[in-house]
């Protein structure tokens, strides 16, 4: 089939890769985005639906080849590589029976991509790499013999049997061997062993399938390698509460350094009551009637943005204005915006630390004593007295309502207080008070990790131990500071000679794994 679009039906046999959704290959990415339904082979693989177009109809079984035959693009996904312990042979002779067209896909394989995330070189200084479906009738005496690396699917219910059997067979027990299951997401999890102390490593393990079994000495390098369980918050279930719109860089920062995120939203951000006052501001600014214009969070950047495209203007309506920024965050949004902030805080990026820089009213140096302030209706008067007390009039104009949002599903706020979470981000006072108003404390094993002294106080209000701060009020420096927290936890517990736990695993109750 070539790469256009087809103009008759036809099935295409699509891998779906390891697990981790960001391995899918561009092929496959294409066809999703041009089909008119999805088959899913497995709920796992959900998210790859990201890639298709709206309206595409999905199902989790069905005569596809009906579907083609309709003249529709049917997209299969299928577990890892169509044609590697994944048979699509019986599927594609009905569509060869039916004269129905088909393409078969390639996927990135288990058999590699798992090794790789597990730190193990899947053919580096060994003869032979063997690939073997414990599913099927096997000769252990022929795979014992091997000098290379031996990877097995579908064994984990056997893997001790099958450990047993190498060994009968000549296989030495002190042979290296990896269990690694949940291969490529963030669920991995791996047990290094030999096939002498196979049975009693796994024996409280709780491996399911899918699952990989690897035996080799490259296992041993592994110590060396591994790259993607030893991120530093690898595995941690993250809360962000959040607005949905300020989360999303913050969650993909989170999900670099390993962490599952969660976006609870606990603000919902709605336009004022009145606008009259906004539509004044800005027809103030227009005019000329301020010298700065003061911004102290993103959503006042997008609040007047939104105000410009409804009048029709744009960023050079600030022509021949200051602009003032509280912080990097709201900077970045106006430089998105198209405007270059004239003041930034170097020091304390708070409305304490835009005072301390911002310039007293000179009236031999500044035709216009006034500033805008556009901001949110629950922020606080300290800008407003700052600058008072420099010799600037302000105009306070509430550009923005943050409303308590609903609170989450029940599971959520039972992981909430029940200690289900690792660590929780609190990017405001409001944050936190808010979701302790929807959804309960955060039990004492969950991590806080706060955005500044401010927060950090309305945090101990309510009786939450602070555990991280940012070095700067913003969400990456957040995030990255929970990272470092992360990181030396992980190396304080490998000093002692301990096995990294997550801050969940280590509530009463938490169902704990042997490693």
């Amino acid at each position: 089939m070539s790469s256009d679009s087809p103009t008759s039906g036809v099935v295409a046999f699509v891998g779906a890769g390891p697990g981790d959704p960001n391995l899918l290959t561009l092929r496959a990415a294409e066809l999703l985005g041009k089909a008119d339904a999805v088959v899913l082979g497995a709920e796992a693989h959900a998210p790859l639906l990201r890639h298709c177009r709206e309206g595409v109809e999905v199902a989790t079984e069905g005569d596809f080849v009906q579907r083609a035959a309709r003249g529709q693009l049917v997209v299969r996904l299928c577990e890892g590589d169509p044609m590697l312990f994944s048979s699509v042979v019986e599927e594609v002779a009905a569509c060869t029976a039916a004269e129905v067209d088909f393409e078969i896909s390639p996927g990135v394989p288990p058999a590699t991509a798992v090794l790789t995330y597990a730190g193990i070189p899947a053919a580096t200084g060994v003869p032979e790499f063997r690939v073997i479906d414990a599913a099927q009738e096997q000769d252990w005496a022929a795979h014992a013999a091997t000098r290379g690396t031996l990877v097995i699917y579908n064994g984990i219910g056997d893997a001790v049997s099958i450990g047993k059997a190498l060994i009968a067979n000549g296989k030495p027990d002190t042979t290296p061997v990896a269990v690694s299951s949940g291969g490529t997401t963030t669920e991995q999890y791996t047990v290094v062993s030999s096939l002498g102390r196979l049975q009693a490593d796994l024996k409280h393990a709780g491996f399911t399938e899918p699952a990989l079994i690897v035996v080799g000495e490259a296992v041993a390098l592994r110590d060396k390698l591994s790259w993607f369980e030893t991120k530093p918050l690898f595995g941690w279930r993250v809360l962000v509460p959040r607005t949905k719109e300020q989360s999303r860089a913050l969650v993909e920062q989170l999900t670099s350094y390993g962490a599952v995120p969660e976006e609870v939203p606990t603000i919902s951000v709605e336009p004022p009551r009145t606008p009259q006052q906004m539509d004044r501001a800005i027809k103030g600014l227009v005019t000329g009637r301020y010298e700065w214009v003061a911004f102290t969070s993103a959503n006042a950047v997008k609040a007047v943005r939104e105000k410009f495209e409804e009048y029709g203007l744009d960023a050079r309506a600030f022509a021949g204005l200051k602009v003032a920024a509280v912080g990097e965050a709201t900077a970045q949004a106006l430089v998105d915006f198209g405007v270059k902030p004239d003041l930034l805080p170097t020091g304390e990026q708070s409305s304490e630390g835009l005072v301390a820089e911002w310039p007293p009213y000179d009236s031999m140096l500044d035709p216009i004593n006034r500033v805008l302030l556009p901001r949110a209706d629950i922020s606080t008067d300290t800008l407003v007295a700052g600058l008072t007390e420099l010799g600037w009039e302000c105009d306070d104009v509430t550009a923005y309502r943050t409303v308590r949002a609903a609170p989450p599903p029940a599971p959520i706020r039972e992981a909430i207080k029940g200690g289900g979470f690792d660590a929780v981000l609190f990017t405001s006072s409001s944050t936190v008070r808010n979701l302790v108003g929807i959804a309960g404390k955060p039990h004492n094993v969950t991590v806080i990790a706060v955005i500044g002294p401010q927060t950090a106080k309305t945090a101990e209000e309510f009786g939450l131990r602070v555990d991280v701060m940012a070095d700067k009020p913003s969400a990456s420096a957040l995030a990255a500071a929970l990272a470092e927290f992360g990181a030396k936890q992980r190396q304080a517990a490998l000093a002692a000679g301990d096995t990294p736990r997550r801050p969940s695993q280590n509530r009463r109750g938490a169902r704990r794994r042997v490693k």
